[in-house]
């Protein structure tokens, strides 16, 4: 649980200073030690949307709904991801 801790708080220091990808890889590390904790999916929703990684906030966020079906951060972050899923297609087709 120590590692997991340290982990995230790493993710978040890298949140902080906007260096996504690394935070990213951080959370998912999170994820090896603990797939039921929340928080890091959708602090990794964050770093994807951040990097334009839509699908994959989108998956974050489903997997959260799927344990926590009233998390308010997941509902509002994979609406984020599916409004710019609509941004990129639009542009594809414009």
């Amino acid at each position: 649980m120590e590692k997991f801790k340290r982990l995230k708080n790493e993710g978040n220091d890298f949140v902080k200073m906007g260096e996504y990808e690394e935070a990213a890889n951080k959370y998912s590390e999170c994820m090896k030690l603990n797939t039921e904790e929340c928080t890091v999916y959708t602090n990794r929703a964050l770093c994807y949307l951040k990097l334009y990684k839509y699908e994959e906030a989108k998956r974050d966020c489903d997997h959260v709904l799927q344990i926590e079906d009233s998390n308010v951060k997941a509902f509002y972050r994979r609406a984020l991801a599916y409004k710019g899923l609509q941004v990129r297609k639009k542009n594809m087709y414009s």
